[in-house]
């Protein structure tokens, strides 16, 4: 796996970005992805269990709302990971390219956010300082994602309503929703890197 081959299949890929996304709240994340071995694995973390926060306690990346002092979506992603997670992305990685935004659905109507997504390759795996808000982090190899086998489904209630989702169960940690978008696209695209 080489930083020249991910950075070439981001140059060529167009995201998708959110038309709404500047008339709405906005947060953005960092997928931090390392080499261990020939194994290309991106940094998670479980968020800490928190009152009033709609994703507590799942898997997500660093990341978060962005600020009035940030001037892009992108500050706002390298901002959050060095505050959530303790690593300078500035100084100690890649930047590669841009995913597409994802629209949550947690809220309607003008609560809505659009979450913008950055991925960084780390050519040395650098310490984790977790903040408060983090209770552990992994690192998942993006091999586990691409095998089928591993994609299992789970039982998600809104209201009244229960959907079935897709989901994967890596060292017991449940990944799912927008942080699993993100990673179909992610796989989707290094899929040429990714050894089954």
């Amino acid at each position: 796996m080489t930083e020249q081959y991910l950075r070439e299949k981001l140059r060529d890929f167009t995201p998708r970005l959110d038309e709404l996304r500047h008339q709405q709240r906005r947060s953005a994340v960092t997928l931090s992805l390392r080499d261990n071995g020939g194994e290309l694995e991106v940094l998670m973390m479980e968020r800490a269990q928190r009152e009033g926060d709609p994703w507590s306690g799942q898997m997500s990346f660093p990341g978060g709302r962005m600020d009035p002092g940030d001037r892009h979506s992108y500050d706002a992603a390298v901002r959050e990971c060095w505050e959530e997670v303790g690593i300078d992305l500035r100084s100690k990685a890649v930047t590669l390219g841009r995913l597409s935004d994802v629209h949550t659905h947690v809220k309607s109507g003008p609560a809505a956010m659009s979450v913008s997504s950055y991925v960084f390759f780390l050519p040395e795996t650098p310490a984790i300082v977790a903040n408060y808000e983090v209770a552990d982090t992994i690192w998942l190899p993006l091999s586990y994602l691409a095998e089928t086998k591993n994609r299992t489904t789970m039982s998600w209630w809104r209201g009244d309503s229960e959907l079935i989702l897709p989901c994967y169960y890596y060292r017991e940690k449940q990944v799912w929703g927008l942080s699993l978008l993100l990673l179909d696209e992610l796989v989707a695209l290094c899929e040429g890197a990714v050894s089954r």
